[in-house]
């Protein structure tokens, strides 16, 4: 079956941030690059970096919105993205540092709270096995 356009719908852990018929393309991008999505593209599912995603309606005007890591998937017509967090109504020069600031240092903060668990965990491991061996 051909297919001209895609559903689009941009799901966050609490709301809808964007649900858009009448999609020719979507771009997004991963850790291997930016992917290109046209209607008739076979079925996939792929891990999405903090980035850019592009749209192109149906009349060809592009949309942009900044959106953070998360999984793309397309079935048929149907495209869902699953986010944390997507930023839209800004410039597309804006939209860039706006992911850079807001996303990247996130993972920044998510990446040091890791950090510092993993050091209390080994911390209480040690004395957990001091107290044991006494």
């Amino acid at each position: 079956m051909i297919v001209s356009t895609m559903h689009l719908r941009i799901l966050l852990p609490f709301r809808v941030f964007l649900d858009e018929t009448m999609v020719g393309g979507i771009v997004v991008e991963t850790a291997r690059g930016s992917w290109g999505f046209l209607p008739n593209r076979l079925d996939c599912v792929v891990p999405i970096e903090p980035g850019i995603l592009g749209y192109r309606l149906g009349d060809g005007e592009p949309k942009f919105i900044g959106i953070d890591q998360g999984v793309f998937v397309k079935a048929g017509p149907e495209v869902t993205v699953s986010v944390r967090h997507a930023i839209g109504g800004v410039d597309l020069g804006r939209l860039r540092s706006a992911v850079d600031e807001e996303f990247l240092a996130i993972d920044e903060r998510e990446r040091e709270v890791r950090d510092t668990l993993a050091r209390l965990e080994g911390g209480f491991i040690r004395r957990y096995m001091e107290l044991r061996n006494e």
